[in-house]
């Protein structure tokens, strides 16, 4: 590729010939008919034969993929840590950056033209380029999640910018030969599997088609009006430009007409089965090259369901390969939605609720992915971040672990691979109370009720608002023979009673306590069992902030 053009240089062009009226290549001309001139598709790159299918017990089909097990190091995990990083993440301005910069409309269009130009001579291709995560040290991450109780580590193999943030063979488009010239997923694992945590990828990738159409469209107002931006760009328009050689298309995916966004992209526009087909190969090839022990997709169900069989190819070729590398299969993949009409996917898939959490304990094991901010770095104008709290965050793991549930928490990465120092804080602050408390959370299972007292999350999924927590609140955990009730907050009295464990409560069927202690607090507590409750007498300073666990022995003997 020829990288001596600079971007100056190119803009510079680009807008003269505008202005000059002199004849532009077809990417900026407003077609005289209705429609607009269409980019042509990219031309594939190939697979071998029998690429993506693996022998083995699982087929592409609900029936048989229900035989999957969630295996035994995911349900002692409880807590991962994950890297939704990626080019959207250069800009520092937030999620979706790569789609609301193409909508005038917006507030991250006017800052995209203020600090790189106009979408159509500089367009999220170019975004990604400046992308070079020069100061990412994953082995330093990686064991700053480690100290803060994570069991496993996810991160991000492409976001619906369609760009593959690893050596991929089927997406010319990735951080190997644009922006930073490195494996980011590779790096990732590496360092995950070197400091002993199981290793998650995520795919958001398979929306391009309908996520990016606002890239083929134009101003309607002002200087560049009808100048359209740069999604629909050829291969030829390369020319002398540092993406020579590299077809737009396989990137923006922008090869057919604007159609009605759809969520699944099932309906208009339809999907080109050259589309899937290559978003099928992409992951089969993340598979093959990384071996991740969880596969998350952010969809309802699985990718492109139902509108293809891709997604069920992929979950047969996982447990397939994974079943034959380990003897008995270690790998999940995850699935959203999985109510109502799809409830059947359940016993297939790790059932995801994004943002929110289940209401009630689940028989299954599932997942909370969630993160404490934006999903993609965004820079406070004042540098003070609306962060959940690493009180927030140790409240929702231990509701969501009492529920049989595990979190996966993500702390969103500056462009350049590092933390800042409120998302560092709050880490600290988990690492402190995990220090202390992990025995009630690593490797336990939930009791015959998730907890008692008087907060109450409201609303569902996405739009579900947490309570506060006070030390009424309740949550248990068991292992093997030991009880763990989370205190959700510090009694100005010292005292608490576990109505659940009372001698004449249900749960607690009538057996006797035998012993009470307190986690990261080595003396003798005063504590009394009485049909009305656990009476506990706390000792004069807490051991951990924000959430104290009482170890009971006796009633699981």
């Amino acid at each position: 590729m020829n990288h001596q053009l600079s971007r100056r240089k190119f803009l510079e062009t680009s807008a003269l010939a505008t202005v000059a009226g002199l004849t532009a290549p077809v990417w900026t001309r407003r077609a005289a008919a209705a429609t607009e001139t269409i980019a042509p598709a990219p031309k594939p790159i190939l697979p071998p034969p029998g690429f993506g299918v693996a022998a083995g017990p699982f087929q592409p089909t609900v029936e048989s993929l229900s035989a999957f097990q969630v295996p035994d190091w995911y349900r002692d995990a409880k807590f991962g840590i994950w890297a939704h990083w990626g080019p959207q993440c250069q800009p520092e301005q937030g999620d979706w950056y790569a789609q609301h910069m193409y909508d005038p409309e917006h507030e991250i269009y006017k800052f995209h033209v203020q600090k790189y130009g106009h979408p159509s001579q500089f367009g999220f291709k170019d975004v990604c380029r400046e992308w070079k995560a020069e100061k990412w040290e994953p082995e330093k991450l990686i064991a700053l999640y480690q100290k803060a109780g994570a069991k496993f580590f996810s991160c991000m193999a492409h976001h619906h910018d369609n760009f593959d943030n690893f050596n991929s063979t089927y997406q010319p488009w990735n951080s190997v030969n644009v922006g930073p010239r490195k494996d980011i997923v590779g790096g990732w694992m590496k360092a995950a599997r070197a400091a002993g945590l199981r290793f998650g990828i995520s795919s958001h990738g398979d929306r391009a088609w309908s996520w990016y159409q606002a890239a083929q469209g134009s101003d309607t107002t002002g200087p560049l009006a009808g100048v359209r931006y740069d999604g629909v760009m050829t291969k030829t328009q390369g020319r002398g430009l540092w993406w020579e050689g590299l077809d737009p298309q396989d990137f923006y995916a922008q090869y057919h007409p604007v159609g009605k966004y759809s969520w699944q992209q099932t309906g208009n526009p339809p999907l080109a089965r050259g589309f899937y087909e290559k978003y099928f190969n992409r992951i089969i090839d993340l598979i093959d090259k990384y071996q991740p022990d969880l596969l998350y997709f952010d969809d309802t169900v699985m990718p492109i369901y139902p509108a293809s069989d891709v997604g069920p190819r992929i979950a047969a070729y996982l447990y397939n390969t994974n079943l034959a590398r380990n003897g008995r299969l270690e790998a999940v993949m995850t699935g959203k939605d999985l109510t109502g009409a799809n409830a059947p996917w359940r016993n297939a898939l790790l059932y995801d609720i994004e943002n929110g959490v289940s209401n009630a304990p689940q028989e299954l094991p599932w997942q909370t992915d969630t993160c404490i901010g934006s999903w993609h770095y965004k820079r406070s104008r004042f540098e003070q971040h609306k962060y959940k709290t690493a009180e927030q965050v140790i409240h929702l793991l231990a509701d969501i672990v009492s529920k049989n549930g595990n979190l996966m928490l993500n702390i969103p990465i500056r462009g350049e691979g590092t933390l800042d120092e409120d998302e560092l804080k709050v880490l600290a602050g988990i690492t402190a109370w995990m220090s202390v408390n992990s025995e009630g959370i690593h490797a336990t299972r939930p009791w015959k009720i998730h907890g008692e007292g008087p907060a109450k999350l409201t609303g569902s999924g996405r739009t579900q608002t947490a309570p506060k927590y006070t030390a009424a609140d309740v949550r248990f955990t068991t292992k093997r023979d030991t009880l763990f009730a989370f205190i959700l907050g510090w009694p100005e009295s010292r005292h608490v009673t576990v109505k659940a464990l009372g001698s004449h409560a249900e749960p607690a069927a009538g057996r006797k306590v035998a012993d009470v202690s307190l986690l990261g607090y080595g003396g003798k507590l005063d504590w009394t069992q009485t049909p009305e409750g656990l009476s506990v007498k706390l000792p004069e300073i807490a051991p951990s902030e924000y959430a104290v666990t009482l170890r009971i022995k006796g009633l699981l003997a």
